[in-house]
């Protein structure tokens, strides 16, 4: 991944990339009115614009660039407060005070609208195994300003993990978090969702196994949820309770442990 600045910058454009270069221990290269398709070309890698309003990852041989962007979120916290029930939050059993792990957090839909629900006394962390992703969608949650107060501060409590998901759930205690999430990417959701196309160019496919069912068991003390398409083997394969949704092509499975 190299690190460049937008077409049109400015010397704050120009510092701010060469320490997010640093940051990520990535080359910092001038972009000297270059197209991304040219730094494609000469570096033969995926570029990191720093850009006056925003970051954009653009994966080599892509013109679509991929950025933070939480407008799910801000819809599906608006149903909620207008009194719709979310899905999500219905399966996982999130209260006020509680504490979520999201193992897939990808650009954080269901973590910032956890993050509303367990409110300030609650612990939201999402763990993202692609550095460069973590790292986009870590300051995306902590800079973007929606104006509105509640969910911004709800993108504030979630704490960002670089890591591989079963590598950490080794490292926590045991009933240490009361819900533990899956939403493994997969064929069937690319396919039908034109707002995570980007993001699959750089996320880290890895198959969901039993051994990280195995440790999420240890670790949760309340439930462990896992969303996959219905057509998905994997909530009978790994041990899930279907929550079925008539008008969804993706269900919710729970493991309940309390």
């Amino acid at each position: 991944m190299i690190v460049t600045t937008g077409g049109r910058t400015n010397q704050a454009c120009i510092q701010e990339a060469i320490q997010i270069a640093k940051d990520l221990d990535s080359p910092y290269e001038e972009r000297k009115k270059r197209s991304v398709k040219d730094m494609h070309m000469t570096f033969n890698d995926d570029c990191l614009v720093v850009g006056r309003e925003r970051l954009e990852l653009y994966r080599r041989g892509s013109s679509v660039p991929f950025f933070f962007h939480p407008n799910a979120a801000m819809l599906r916290l608006k149903r909620l407060i207008n009194g719709v029930t979310d899905p999500f939050i219905e399966a996982a059993g999130l209260g006020p005070g509680m504490s979520l792990l999201d193992c897939t957090l990808g650009l954080g839909s269901d973590s910032i609208v956890a993050g509303y629900v367990t409110g300030e006394k609650g612990t939201v962390t999402g763990i993202e195994e692609n550095a460069f992703l973590a790292y986009l969608v870590k300051r995306g949650l902590s800079l973007w300003e929606s104006g509105f107060g509640e969910f911004d501060s709800a993108m504030r409590r979630i704490s960002v993990i670089n890591s591989n998901s079963l590598e950490y759930l080794k490292t926590l205690k045991d009933q240490s978090v009361d819900v533990i999430y899956f939403d493994p990417m997969f064929e069937e959701t690319i396919a039908e969702s034109d707002g995570i196309r980007g993001l699959a160019g750089f996320a880290l496919f890895r198959p969901l196994t039993l051994e990280s069912i195995e440790e999420a068991k240890r670790i949760a003390s309340k439930k462990i949820v896992l969303k996959d398409h219905y057509k998905s083997s994997r909530f009978q394969d790994l041990g899930f309770e279907v929550h079925k949704r008539k008008t969804s092509k993706f269900h919710f499975g729970v493991i309940r442990l309390d």
